[in-house]
C-alpha cells in the first residue's frame, strides 16, 4: 500500500477528502525505529502525534523499583501520543518499538489546525480517548479482580484475536515477548508468568519458546478466563 493511500486508512483521516489528506500527509515526516528504541520517554515534551506506518509500538510505564507495567501495544495504522498535545502536559509513558517500525510524526501546530476544521475528526480523538479509559479501567478491574492465573489467560486470548497468525497445530500471537514484558500486561511478576507458562504447557494449552507464544486451545483459554470470573 503507497504512503498516501495508507493514510487514508487510519480511522483519525478518513473524514478527510482527499486534497485535506495530502496535505497533512505532506507535513508528516518520517521516523524509522529499531527493536528496541525509545521513541519518547514518561516526563518528555509532548508536542508530535505519531502514526504507525508499519511495526508495533508499546506504551508502558516504569516504577523507581524498575517494574514495567504494558498499558497498551499499537500497530500499524494506530495513532498515539494525543493526551500531551491536547493538555499540553508532559508524556505520561514510554513509548518503545518492540519491533522495527516506521512511525509518521504530525507536529502540534498541524494537528490542532486539522481538529479545529474538522468536527469528525475531534469525535474520532474523543472516541480513542474513550477507549483508552476504559481498558485502563479493565486493567484495574482485573488487577482488583482477578488472581494471576485468569488475568494471565485473558491477555492470550486477547493478544491472540489481535495479532494471531495460523502455525502448525497452533495460533501463534505474531510479536516476540519476554516473560517479564507478559508480566508487565497484567502487573505481576516474572516468576509468576514462569510458573503459569509450566502449567498451560502441562494442560496442553500454551507453549512458549524462543520469545513466542503459541497457543494450543484457544476455546479452553477462554473457559479458564469464565471460570475465575
Amino acid at each position: 500500500m503507497v504512503a498516501l493511500e495508507f493514510f487514508s486508512q487510519v480511522p483519525l483521516f478518513k473524514c478527510l477528502g482527499v486534497d485535506d489528506r495530502r496535505h497533512l500527509f505532506s507535513a508528516c515526516r518520517r521516523i524509522s525505529l529499531k527493536k528496541g528504541e525509545i521513541l519518547f520517554r514518561k516526563g518528555s515534551e509532548g508536542t508530535t502525534l505519531y502514526v504507525i506506518r508499519s511495526g508495533k509500538i508499546k506504551i508502558s510505564v516504569t516504577s523507581s523499583m524498575g517494574d514495567e507495567v504494558v498499558l497498551a501495544i499499537f500497530s500499524e495504522g494506530d495513532y498515539f501520543g494525543e493526551m500531551a498535545l491536547l493538555d499540553g502536559l508532559p508524556r505520561s509513558a514510554d513509548a518503545t518499538a518492540i519491533e522495527p517500525s516506521e512511525v509518521l510524526a504530525l507536529n502540534q501546530s498541524d494537528f490542532t489546525a486539522f481538529l479545529q476544521n474538522n468536527a469528525a475528526a475531534v469525535q474520532a480523538v474523543l472516541r480513542a480517548l474513550s477507549l483508552r479509559l476504559r481498558k485502563t479501567d479493565d486493567l484495574l478491574e482485573d488487577t482488583c479482580f482477578l488472581n494471576i492465573s485468569a488475568r494471565f489467560a485473558k491477555k492470550l486470548v486477547e493478544l491472540t484475536e489481535l495479532h494471531g497468525e495460523p502455525a502448525e497445530d497452533a495460533i501463534q500471537i505474531g510479536i516476540c515477548f519476554s516473560q517479564r514484558e507478559l508480566a508487565g500486561m497484567i502487573g505481576a511478576s516474572r516468576e509468576s508468568i514462569n510458573r503459569e507458562l509450566r502449567m498451560l504447557k502441562e494442560k496442553g494449552l500454551v507453549t512458549f519458546s524462543d520469545n513466542k507464544v503459541y497457543i494450543h486451545n484457544l476455546e479452553r483459554l477462554k473457559n479458564r478466563v469464565r471460570r475465575f470470573r
